[in-house]
C-alpha cells in the first residue's frame, strides 16, 4: 500500500513539473530579430535599439515579433543569435566575404531550445547572391558562396545536431523568386516547416512595430495550422 502511495505521490510531483514547463525558443537570424541587449553574442551588429532611430519606429525589445509571439504563446527565450546583414552563406554585399557573420557559422551557437526559428535569406536575396545548384552533401567552401547549397548545408547540419527540436524556416516577404522557392523547396527536402510571411509593413526595409506583430500573428496561424 506504502509503495502505491509513493507511486502515486511521484506521478502527481512530475505532472506538476511538467504542467509548470515552458518550452524554449532561440533564434538564428538577421537585422530583424537583433534589438540592443537582447542578442547573443552582444557583439553582433544590431539594426533595432532602445533609443530614437528615425530608420523604424521600434523602440523596445516588446515591439519586436520574437518577444511578442513568446510572450502571447507562453514559450521562454533560450538564445537569440542575429545579426544584422547577416546571409546564409558566404556571399555578401558587393561580393565581399560575410562568412564570420553567415547563418553557417552562428548555426550551432543556440543553447539547447525546444523550438528554433531560422529567419533569414533577406540580406542574400538584396545582395544578389548566386543562387547555385541544389546540393546535399559532399560539401566544399566554394559551394557556401551560392545560396541553394549554403541553405542545403545549413538544414543538414542543423537537423543532424538539433535532434527532436522543432525548426522553422520563417520566409520574409518581397524576396527575389529564386530565393522564395528555393527555400521552400529545400525546406521541404529535409523535413523543416517554411512560413511564408505577407504584406508585412516596413520602414527602410525592416519591419515596424505594425510589421513586427503582423509577422508574431503570422508565425502564431501557421503553427495552429
Amino acid at each position: 500500500m506504502k509503495k502505491q502511495i509513493l507511486l502515486l505521490i511521484f506521478i502527481f510531483v512530475q505532472l506538476a513539473i511538467f504542467a509548470q514547463y515552458k518550452k524554449s525558443v532561440s533564434i538564428l537570424g538577421d537585422s530583424y530579430s537583433t534589438f540592443e541587449g537582447y542578442v547573443t553574442p552582444a557583439t553582433n551588429e544590431l539594426w533595432y535599439y532602445a533609443q530614437h532611430n528615425s530608420s523604424t519606429d521600434v523602440n523596445s525589445v516588446t515591439q519586436t515579433w520574437w518577444h511578442e509571439f513568446i510572450k502571447n504563446n507562453g514559450y521562454r527565450l533560450c538564445i537569440n543569435n542575429s545579426y544584422s546583414g547577416s546571409t546564409i552563406g558566404y556571399y555578401g554585399y558587393s561580393g565581399n566575404d560575410y562568412s564570420k557573420r553567415s547563418f553557417i557559422e552562428r548555426m550551432f551557437n543556440l543553447g539547447c531550445p525546444d523550438i528554433i526559428f531560422i529567419f533569414g535569406g533577406t540580406n542574400d536575396s538584396w545582395a544578389k547572391a548566386p543562387i547555385g545548384e541544389y546540393k546535399y552533401e559532399n560539401f566544399r567552401r566554394d559551394d557556401f558562396f551560392s545560396y541553394r547549397p549554403a541553405l542545403a548545408y545549413l538544414l543538414k547540419s542543423m537537423k543532424e545536431r538539433y535532434i527532436n527540436v522543432d525548426i522553422y524556416f520563417i520566409i520574409n516577404s518581397g524576396l527575389s523568386d529564386d530565393i522564395t522557392k528555393s527555400t521552400i523547396e529545400l525546406c521541404k527536402y529535409y523535413g523543416i516547416q517554411s512560413i511564408l510571411l505577407h504584406d508585412i509593413d516596413k520602414k527602410d526595409g525592416h519591419p515596424t512595430i505594425k510589421g513586427h506583430s503582423q509577422i508574431s500573428a503570422q508565425i502564431a496561424n501557421q503553427l495552429c495550422k
